[in-house]
Order: structure tokens, then sequence, then C-alpha cells
């Protein structure tokens, strides 16, 4: 069984490693799911994933200056989502061919 998770986060940038924090991040979620927003990405996942994907963002995020949200969306998001502008490069719920 796969979940639809959002992941949300502010990486405080004032610093150099502070944007380090930012593109690590950033490059994490890649990994695991879309870009929606520049800070939010839509994930797919199992819960084996999802677990992995949680203990690595709190491995680099500094809970003191950084925050970090993750969302299980509902199975029927559709229901509740509503999306305006620019559309998704890919639904993540389809298949991807690289």
């Amino acid at each position: 069984m796969r979940w639809e998770i959002l992941v949300t986060y502010d990486v405080n940038t004032e610093t150099k490693a502070g944007r380090r924090r930012l593109r690590k991040v950033a490059a994490i979620c890649s990994g695991f799911g879309q870009r929606v927003q520049l800070s939010v990405f839509e994930c797919r996942v199992t819960q084996a994933q999802y677990e992995a994907l949680e203990a690595r963002l709190l491995q680099v995020i500094d809970p003191a200056e950084d925050r970090l949200r993750l969302y299980r969306l509902p199975a029927d998001r559709e229901k509740f989502v509503r999306i305006h502008g620019i559309p998704l490069d890919h639904d993540i719920r389809e298949p991807l061919i690289v």
C-alpha cells in the first residue's frame, strides 16, 4: 500500500550552512516525490519509504532554526485538493518512465 504525503519545509538560509541544508532537504525530497511549490513536495511512498524519508530529513534539518512538516493525504485527495495555475509535469499517481 502506498501513501500520498505532502512534505513542506522552511530552512533558515541566512548562513552558508542553512543554504546547504536547504539544498540537501530538496535533494532528499526529489528522490521520493515531485516538487509542487518551492518548499513543498508531493510523494507517493510505502510506509517504509515514509519512515526512511522522515529519518533522512531529520538528520539534515536543524530543529532550532528550521521547520519540517509531513502530511498524509487522504486516499481520495481529489475531493480535498484544488489546484490552480501551471500544471505539474507528472501526476505522482501515474508511473514515471525515465
